[in-house]
């Protein structure tokens, strides 16, 4: 049956709602060079309403639009994709910047356009049809990630996978290295390996080969100049430019490793003086008090030797009869961040109990929390002491024979306390004096320096002192000295 008019007609009406509604910009130009018609895709792509707006001719188009190619080189009137394609010319995708002639017209389009002929039985042009897609909003984001990928501090570059040449380079990976971006850009990552002696090359190779995510990795860097530089690289495939690509990105490690050295060297040196010195002295790791070394004058004194601590705690040792010395050493620790001789006894290997006078200090090793304990052995002094003590007490039964001032002195070796108030309090410093007066008040080291308006850290080196001074260890040894001296309501 043939075709009727009716129909085709009928035809060529769907045929024109079906094409309005394409995302796809449409435009149809007939061989004369008069634009017949556009959908609405077409027409809001250069920001007009009606048809009329875009010109009833191609010349007409050109005297309205300002067409340039995205390195900004304004396009000739012959270059026009609406002129080519009227002139019979068939081209796949060509990528314009459209703007207006208006003056103070901010409309902006990024257009890519390709040209269809159709032609009649005689493979005459009837008509030409130019579609045109919008890629404005992708340009924009790409525009906006190079601009900040361009000023990005952190290192980065971008690889294109094709040739693996590096086509985009971050400010951060310039200052990093010291190249120029010259020196950088079109360069293979074989002539500038960021992928060099990686520990895992082989796998990080196959995986870029493959455009799949690269493990972060320590690598060396060679940078300008020629020296290495340790850092830890990254890859992660993107699309940039409608091209498959590698971002490799990088923190730079040498500060990190120079740290190390100088840590690892301190504590070498740390570790040899720790082992020489005279004084008993022992690691434990927080917050257990798991011993990790002992050093050699520990082991002659107590007997025991890091091989039979090593990684016990001091109470599955027994270095302590009484585990309340442990707590009172931890609440003195946290309270005033260190603990000064102490007088505490000491269990041996043999059983035989040590008079010790401790002292410990928080210290980090290896990035772990531990306690530096000194221990300085007064047995002896003590048995000495005691000696003189009973030495003392048998003499003074039968005293009438000494001088008075003989008889003080003795006094003072047999009741070291036992001396004159105003003698006593002298050594203290009127701060000093102060911080005392509060303590046997029964204020703590905060309120003292909430007070005495003074930091924390300073009231605990004031309280630190005045220990010193006075010669006990313990905060109520304190409270019992000092009221006995009238310094409850100093």
């Amino acid at each position: 049956m043939d075709t009727t008019q009716d129909e085709l007609d009928i035809g060529r009406e769907q045929f024109r709602q079906l094409v309005a509604h394409l995302v796809e910009g449409v435009l149809l130009i007939n061989p004369g060079g008069k634009i017949t018609w556009a959908n609405k895709a077409a027409l809001e792509m250069h920001g007009c309403e009606q048809l009329a707006e875009l010109g009833t001719t191609v010349d007409q188009y050109h005297k309205r639009f300002v067409l340039t190619y995205l390195n900004h080189h304004k396009l000739a009137v012959k270059q026009y994709p609406i002129m080519r394609a009227a002139s019979g010319e068939e081209f796949d995708d060509v990528r314009v910047e459209l703007t207006l002639h208006r003056r103070n017209s901010d409309f902006r389009r990024v257009l890519v356009m390709r040209s269809i002929l159709f032609t009649d039985v005689n493979d005459d042009v009837g008509a030409v049809a130019l579609l045109i897609k919008d890629e404005t909003e992708q340009v924009n984001v790409e525009e906006r990630f190079e601009r900040a990928f361009a000023v990005n501090p952190a290192p980065a570059v971008i690889c294109r996978l094709s040739d693996t040449r590096y086509i985009k380079v971050s400010r951060g990976f310039l200052k990093m290295t010291g190249y120029s971006s010259d020196q950088v850009i079109d360069k293979s990552l074989y002539e500038l390996d960021v992928l060099r002696e990686a520990e895992n090359r082989k796998q990080a190779i196959q995986s870029l080969q493959r455009g799949e995510s690269i493990a972060q990795q320590e690598a060396i860097l060679r940078v300008h100049g020629g020296d290495d530089k340790f850092v830890i690289v990254a890859g992660q495939p993107i699309e940039f430019a409608d091209e498959a690509c590698m971002i490799f990105t990088f923190v730079d490690l040498d500060a990190r490793k120079q740290a190390e050295e100088s840590l690892k060297h301190s504590e070498e040196v740390f570790f040899k003086a720790f082992d020489l010195a005279p004084t008993p002295m022992m690691v434990c790791i927080e917050p257990a008090w798991r011993v990790v070394a002992v050093n050699t004058s520990f082991e002659s004194v107590t007997g025991y030797d890091n091989e039979k601590v090593y990684g016990k705690t001091v109470t599955e040792i027994g270095l302590w009869n009484d585990k309340r010395i442990l707590e009172m050493m931890r609440s003195e620790l946290e309270e005033n961040g260190g603990i000064r001789n102490h007088e505490i006894p000491l269990c041996g290997t043999d059983g035989i109990m040590l008079d010790t006078l401790f002292s410990a200090e928080f210290v980090t090793i290896n990035d772990d929390a531990c306690v530096l304990c000194v221990f300085e052995d007064i047995t002896d002094r003590k048995r000495t002491e005691m000696e003189l003590v009973s030495a003392i007490d048998a003499v003074m039964q039968d005293s009438s024979w000494f001088s008075q001032t003989v008889m003080e002195k003795l006094a003072q070796l047999r009741q070291p306390g036992a001396t004159d108030s105003k003698l006593e309090l002298s050594v203290l410093t009127a701060r000093e004096k102060e911080v005392l007066s509060l303590i046997c008040q029964g204020k703590s080291n905060t309120e003292i320096a909430s007070a005495l308006n003074l930091s924390p850290n300073t009231v605990r080196n004031h309280v630190a002192s005045v220990y010193d001074k006075i010669g006990v260890h313990r905060r109520s040894d304190a409270v019992v000295w000092g009221r006995e001296r009238g310094l409850a309501s100093y």
